[in-house]
């Protein structure tokens, strides 16, 4: 797929994807949903990537939803979009539930304004940062809208139901050291230092990490978040470490430790994931 309104460009096996629509504060639209799901979906099956940075053109990172069809921008039967009875699947959701099956770690660079989806699609980011500029806003309630990107269940748990709670019900827009405060960003950076910092940060995530390892780190610890026992965490866990125990990439770790050497892994997210993996799909984890 060739892009319109997203940039994607990898170095040093970093990919940073770009939303790319500066004239119109890169305000989302339907082409860029589909850009940003295949681009998730290019990158996990390139081994060359480790990981990904996210990130806006021009002085917005994203301004929201496209908001040329006015009031019937949400109003998928007018639009022609849905029938009687059907039930229409939220864009912003299905981008943000592939960031969620994603086998990278991903970095959100928050380079300005990020409203509505500009601040929800950065929620199954893992780690985020912002720029001094960056204004943040869960602005749902002064558009009569709900919470979406399935904002509802990532929010809460990113920031605690309180601060949550707070952000999305005045629907106010925050500056980016309140967003620090809450828990939501991790730093705040001068506008020019923020891409320099994601990079140095995505950097030290893969210069010594195995690559299946940080996948499925990855998928284990965002997944338990919605886990009722800690048993739910053991029974990964063991499966894990007894299956992942006989690999080359567990003799490599330990042999190049001992040798006091740079590991060599050569195990590959795109074709050497254990055979419990995804284990949420077999029937005792739906």
């Amino acid at each position: 797929m060739s892009y319109e309104h997203i940039l994607y460009d990898v170095e040093d096996q970093i990919l940073t994807i770009t939303l790319n629509r500066p004239d119109n504060l890169n305000a989302f639209t339907r082409i860029m949903r589909d850009e940003l799901i295949d681009a998730f979906d290019k990158a996990d099956n390139d081994d060359d990537v480790r990981a990904i940075i996210i990130t806006g053109a021009g002085r917005a990172f994203c301004a929201g939803a496209d908001l040329g069809k006015g009031a019937e921008t949400f109003d998928y039967k007018a639009r022609g979009e849905v029938n009687d009875g059907e039930v229409h699947r939220d864009g912003g959701g299905r981008v943000t539930l592939r960031m969620y099956q994603s086998k990278k770690p991903i970095i959100g660079a928050i380079n300005g304004p990020a409203v509505g989806i500009g601040a929800t699609m950065t929620l199954p980011m893992d780690i985020r940062l912002a720029s001094e500029k960056a204004r943040i806003g869960f602005v749902f309630s002064r558009r009569g809208i709900v919470m979406e990107a399935c904002s509802s269940w990532f929010l809460p748990r990113l920031v605690g139901i309180s601060q949550a709670a707070e952000w999305v019900y005045s629907g106010r827009i925050f500056p980016a050291d309140e967003a620090k405060e809450g828990g939501l960003v991790k730093a705040v950076y001068p506008e020019d230092e923020l891409l320099p910092a994601a990079r140095s940060l995505a950097k030290e995530l893969v210069a010594d990490s195995a690559p299946v390892s940080v996948a499925l780190c990855r998928q284990m610890m965002w997944r338990m978040l919605g886990a009722d026992h800690p048993m739910e965490a053991h029974k990964i866990d063991s499966r894990g470490i007894q299956m992942m125990g006989k690999s080359p990439d567990v003799a490599e770790g330990i042999t190049s430790f001992l040798e006091k050497r740079p590991a060599k892994f050569t195990m590959r997210p795109s074709a050497d994931m254990p055979d419990y993996y995804p284990w949420w799909e077999e029937p005792e984890f739906k």
